[in-house]
């Protein structure tokens, strides 16, 4: 059975490319920053799900006016989810794209290591 080409003009496979020490150290890369992300991400939003659940009398404690803990939690569930987008934003735009772009121009030119 033959490699699938990677590239249009070079005979890289995709075995070749996911073989490669590039492609382990931008992989590599990827999930230092997503799982622990994912993870913090993850827990404070389960401890916000069994907070409203079980804490009830603390989350309707008033803060100002109708505004109670649960309400500026749940906000701060949305706040969570745009900081962390434009954290990865950010990160993607400095580290990781440019080592994949790097890694698809070694895999263009065949000269993948």
């Amino acid at each position: 059975m033959s490699q699938t080409p990677v590239g249009r003009s070079s005979g890289t496979s995709y075995e070749e490319v996911q073989a490669s020490e590039e492609f382990a150290n931008l992989r590599k890369s990827f999930r230092r920053f997503v799982f622990p992300v994912s993870a913090f991400f993850l827990t404070w939003y389960f401890a916000y799900v069994l907070l409203a659940a079980y804490a009830k009398d603390f989350m309707s404690i008033k803060l100002v006016g109708n505004i109670n803990v649960g309400l500026v939690l749940g906000l701060l569930q949305f706040v969570s989810t745009f900081a962390i987008t434009m954290i990865y934003a950010r990160w993607a735009d400095r580290q990781f794209d440019p080592t994949a772009e790097s890694l698809r121009e070694h895999i263009e030119s065949g000269e993948i290591k």
